[in-house]
Formats: structure tokens, C-alpha cells, sequence
């Protein structure tokens, strides 16, 4: 077993996530069988109670974890499964020393960082190797190099270098070249800083990955070397692409799997097989034409609250060739008055999840308009939850149907909170999470879409369509085509009278892949296609 710890400096969001995404694809398809995990250094057990505008958006793995978005990266690179063990916070680390204490297991000893929080972390290293015979553990740590809640981790890490030693064990740098286009130069001092910072924590990069909008000439790449102790060979170049899905072969090109398998003194077998991903790329840089497509959600000023719905859309496009031109809108800003207008362009609508009352209205207005104009919808979670109520109101005329999250005394509770969750008072990691069964009706569009009579989708919700309401609607057309059947929970939602409306009580998002993308964004996106 051999790990790959992958750490960052300068400055924050260099992508660490990706690099450690598309090095695992590199090494994956030679052959080896990987896995990554995450580490994050905040004191929340985990993201699930963090607001989008604070983290992005919160991943959910199939097993229930609510996780950070990075894993995301990593099941869609390399098509695995993560679990909550693939994530792990500060949080996590020092509740598991708290409870122990609590119940004497230390015997009078006092809990201290070293050895008590370094002994817990590295266990986390290697537990995914102790559950399954990995080759390789890639290990993202979150945050940057000289952050105070960084020092624990990487005081872990190095003691399981000494521990295994330097051909089980190798350190990744990612940093950032400076460029001033006063004087046209790239600047490298940063660079030296973050190392030294690094190797003062007693860590010795072997591998350095460096960030940079101009190419790094062989002096500049030399001068790296001499500075930090990293072999020539070990500086990778990573410049700046037009999409992420183009970073595996560039550091291919910069020959990085290499590198590592040597390292690892381990064989550089064949070259690794990434047919399917060029056939992707060649979709997604040569489109035959463009969709557009309105993402209606209330965080959309931060692009990755809604990230692994942009990535399924970008997916289901390239294996299409089709150009998704993503119009970014908030639900806040829509009004009866201005809809058409801020619509009319467009050739799908989806309404994305999300909690609060913030906004709904300017749901319930788009979605309206799909629905009247025939023009492709897909909602997912709460996006499904407001087709409901807007059906409700506008062809039912209920109109004051709801959801009790947003109105607990509505006459027409459409949308409620589901009977296991009303006395819960907890808010972390309470919600109805990971994948589920779905029965699919046949004959529906639904069944046209997934081909298979039943399917496992994740969840993260706490209300869910009132069956006290579902003969009405369905009477009055809105079919309900998918079932959770233990509990007879409507899990989708369907116009059959509409070209393509669908609603999903689930995130399709989450299991969408880079080389198998989710067949409900295959269907919406071809759908959106043949909209006029």
C-alpha cells in the first residue's frame, strides 16, 4: 500500500482537487486501483449545516455523508463510490478523542495534539487501506500550507512518512507562479516561500506542481529545482485550461504518473487507456451546436453551490456534442412581470435544490412557464417540491397549496415534512441521506429515460410530496412515476400531456460520470435539443 498526500500553498483554491482527481484517473487507467479521501482542517463535523455561500455545495455519498465537494471530482473522474469515510474534518477527528475521554479510555492520561489528534489522523489515512486492498491512497489536505489548523495533518503525515518510509509514502506541492504584467515576468519567490514553510514542518515535496498562466521555460523550472530540494523532473508545469476535463492529459504530457510510479519504484507499464475520455473531449471542443439552458436557484452568485449539476450538464453535452450555454438565474429576481423576457431565449428550464422560503416565488413563476409553454423542465428536490405546489395552485387552483417549510399553516399542505423527521431537533446529518430505492412505472417517461424497473438515487431532504394530496393531482394530470416502494414516497414526478417535465425528489447530480453521464441529464439535454 503506498500513499500520496497532495498539499497547497500561496494562496487557497488552486485546485488541489482536480490535480488529485486527474492524477488518480492517470494512475487508474494503468491499471492501479485507487482511491482518494479529503481531509479538511474546520471543526464542523462535517459541511451539512454550512451555508452554500460558505462551502459550496455539500456532496452526498451513496451510503448517506454529506461530504465535501471535492469527492464529487473524485467519483466523477474516476467513476468510484466514496463513502463517509472518504472525508474526514477536524471536527470528526477531535469528537472521536472528546467521546473516548469521556469514557476513560485514555486512563488518566492528558489529550494532547501529539501524540492523541496525530495517532487519530494518521488511523484515518489508512483506514480506506485497511477496508480494501488499494495500491494507491491519494490524500487531498484541505486549506493552504502555514494555515494553524493545517499543522496537525501535516505533522501526521510526516510521521507516516518516517513510519513507511520514502517508497510508500510522497509528498505533492501544488503552488502558484506569480505573474506581474508590469514587467512580463513569472515570479517564483512565492513558490520558494510556501516550500520553505513546508520543510519547516520537517516535509521535503518530492513533487512539485506548479500553477501558472505562461509557460515555464527551462531556466525558470531549474531555478525551482535548485530552491526547494525537488528533482528538475519533478516540477510539473500546470497551466491554466479551458476546462478541467483537460487536466489529466496535461499532466500526462508533463509525464507526472510517471514520476510517481518511479518514485513508488514501481513498473511504468503500457500507456494509460483514456479512449473514452478523448471521445468526450472531441464532443465537448467540437459541438455541432448550443443549447441554452436557465439554472434557476437562489446561491447562483456562487457558481459551486450548484457544482456537480454543471458538471452533469457539461457531461451529458460533450457525450451529445452539444454546447450548454448555462444562463445563471436567481430565483429572487423572477416576477410574473419579467419572465418572459428574462426566458425567452432559452431551451430548457431546471430548477435546482435548495432550503427557505427565499426565492420560491420566483420558482413557482418558471416553472409556470415551462409548463404552459411546453418548454423542457427538470426540478430536482426541492425543485420537484415546487412543481408540485405550483401545479397545485395554477391547474388545481389551490392557490394557497405549500410546503410547510415555508408555510406550516397552508390549507393545502402539497409538500410536508416526512413523519420521521418531525421530532427531530438535531440538524447535523438528520435529513433523509444517501441512495434509496425507486421504483420506476412502466410506459412513463421516467421508464424511457432509465430503461430498468427500479434504480438507487441519493437523497437529501427532509419534506416530501403529502400523499393526502397525490389522487387530486394525479387525477388531474400530474402522474407520478416513480415510488420509494418501502414507504410509497413519490419519488418523481411527471406531465405526460408536456413534451418533457420531470421532477425528482433526488440528486441525479451525484452520480453523473465523466465517462457514463446520468441518464435524466442525457434525456433533458437532448430534449432541450429539439426545443425550438
Amino acid at each position: 500500500m503506498r500513499y500520496i498526500f497532495i498539499t497547497g500553498g500561496v494562496v487557497s483554491s488552486l485546485g488541489k482537487g482536480i490535480v488529485a482527481a486527474s492524477l488518480g484517473k492517470l494512475l487508474q487507467a494503468r491499471g492501479h486501483h485507487i482511491t482518494l479521501q479529503k481531509f479538511d482542517p474546520y471543526l464542523n463535523v462535517d459541511p451539512g449545516t454550512l451555508n452554500p455561500y460558505e462551502h459550496g455545495e455539500v456532496f452526498v455519498t451513496h451510503d448517506g455523508a454529506e461530504t465535501d465537494l471535492d469527492l464529487g471530482h473524485y467519483e466523477r473522474f474516476l467513476g468510484i463510490q466514496t463513502s463517509r469515510d472518504h472525508n474526514v474534518t477536524t471536527g470528526k477527528i477531535y469528537q472521536t478523542l472528546i467521546e473516548r475521554e469521556r469514557k476513560g479510555d485514555y486512563l488518566g492520561k492528558t489529550v494532547q495534539i501529539i501524540p492523541h489528534v496525530t495517532d487519530e489522523i494518521k488511523r484515518r489515512f489508512t483506514l480506506l487501506s485497511q477496508k480494501e486492498s488499494y495500491d494507491i491512497v491519494i490524500t487531498e489536505l484541505g486549506g493552504t500550507v502555514g494555515d494553524i489548523e493545517s499543522l496537525p495533518y501535516i505533522e501526521a503525515a510526516r510521521q507516516l512518512h518516517y513510519e513507511l518510509g520514502p517508497t510508500r509514502v510522497l509528498f505533492i506541492h501544488l503552488t502558484l507562479i506569480v505573474y506581474l504584467e508590469a514587467t512580463q515576468e513569472l515570479k517564483t519567490k512565492p513558490t520558494q516561500h510556501s516550500v520553505r514553510e513546508l520543510q519547516r514542518s520537517g516535509v521535503q515535496p518530492d513533487v512539485l506542481i506548479c500553477r501558472t498562466p505562461k509557460p515555464l521555460s527551462r531556466e525558470v523550472r531549474s531555478k525551482i529545482a535548485l530552491l526547494t530540494n525537488v528533482p528538475r523532473n519533478a516540477v510539473i508545469q500546470a497551466l491554466d485550461l479551458p476546462t478541467i476535463y483537460e487536466v489529466p492529459f496535461q499532466l500526462r504530457k508533463e509525464k507526472l504518473d510517471e514520476v510517481i510510479l518511479r518514485k513508488f519504484r514501481l513498473p511504468v507499464r503500457a500507456e494509460p487507456d483514456l479512449t473514452r475520455w478523448e471521445a468526450f473531449l472531441r464532443g465537448l471542443h467540437q459541438p455541432m451546436h448550443t443549447v441554452r439552458i436557465a439554472l434557476i436557484g437562489k446561491y447562483v452568485e456562487l457558481h459551486d453551490a450548484y457544482k456537480s449539476i454543471q458538471e452533469a450538464l457539461i457531461h451529458a453535452g460533450g457525450w451529445q456534442a452539444v454546447q450548454i450555454d448555462l444562463l445563471w438565474i436567481h430565483s429572487q429576481e423572477l416576477t410574473q412581470e419579467n419572465i418572459a423576457r428574462r426566458l425567452r431565449d432559452v431551451q430548457g428550464i431546471l430548477v435546482a435544490p435548495g432550503f427557505g422560503e427565499r426565492g420560491i416565488e420566483g420558482k413557482i413563476t418558471a416553472i409556470r412557464y415551462a409548463r404552459e409553454r411546453g418548454i423542457p423542465f427538470l426540478g430536482i428536490c426541492l425543485g420537484m417540491q415546487v412543481a408540485v405546489i405550483e401545479f397545485a395552485r395554477h391547474v388545481l387552483g389551490w392557490s394557497e397549496a405549500h410546503s410547510t417549510e415555508m408555510n406550516p399553516h397552508t390549507p393545502y399542505p402539497v409538500i410536508d415534512l416526512m413523519p420521521e423527521q418531525r421530532h427531530q431537533r438535531q440538524k447535523g446529518g438528520t435529513m433523509r441521506l444517501g441512495a434509496y430505492p425507486c421504483a420506476i412505472e412502466p410506459d412513463t417517461l421516467a421508464w424511457e429515460i432509465y430503461q430498468k424497473p427500479l434504480v438507487h438515487e441519493r437523497h437529501r431532504h427532509r419534506y416530501e410530496l403529502n400523499n393526502t394530496y397525490r389522487k387530486d393531482l394525479e387525477a388531474a394530470g400530474l402522474k407520478v412515476s416513480g415510488i420509494y416502494p418501502e414507504k410509497n414516497l413519490a419519488e418523481i414526478i411527471e406531465l405526460p400531456s408536456h413534451p418533457f417535465f420531470i421532477g425528482v425528489q433526488f440528486h441525479p447530480e451525484f452520480q453523473s460520470r465523466v465517462e457514463e453521464p446520468h441518464p435524466l441529464f442525457r434525456a433533458f439535454v437532448e430534449a432541450a435539443s429539439q426545443h425550438s
